[in-house]
């Protein structure tokens, strides 16, 4: 890949025209860490970017430039996408109920 961790973390916290303060309130560490985090100067834990594939929906081969797919599904989009699913089933479920009713 042509990019590495802190280029990565950096981009997509400026693509979003997120400061560097607000960002690391939202992911709950100072401003100083993050900014070493996107330098280069520190390497962050499991927890940090955990917290950060979250925060910036992105999966950690992404973050950790595995990928060059951000948009990889999350957990959170698939469970939003399931019950979607299942809502959209019921209703269908509903309405065939309804329509062998009135046939019989």
């Amino acid at each position: 890949m042509d990019r590495n961790f802190p280029e990565t973390l950096s981009a997509l916290r400026k693509g979003r025209n997120i400061s560097q303060r607000q960002a690391a309130a939202d992911l709950g560490i100072s401003q100083a860490l993050l900014s070493h985090y996107e330098n280069g100067a520190r390497e962050p834990g499991l927890s940090f970017v955990c917290r950060a594939c979250d925060y910036y929906g992105v999966t950690a081969d992404y973050l950790l430039c595995r990928s060059g797919h951000p948009g990889d599904v999350s957990v959170r989009d698939s469970r939003a996408f399931l019950e979607e699913l299942k809502d959209f089933v019921d209703r269908a479920q509903a309405a065939l109920d309804s329509i062998e009713g009135v046939e019989s």
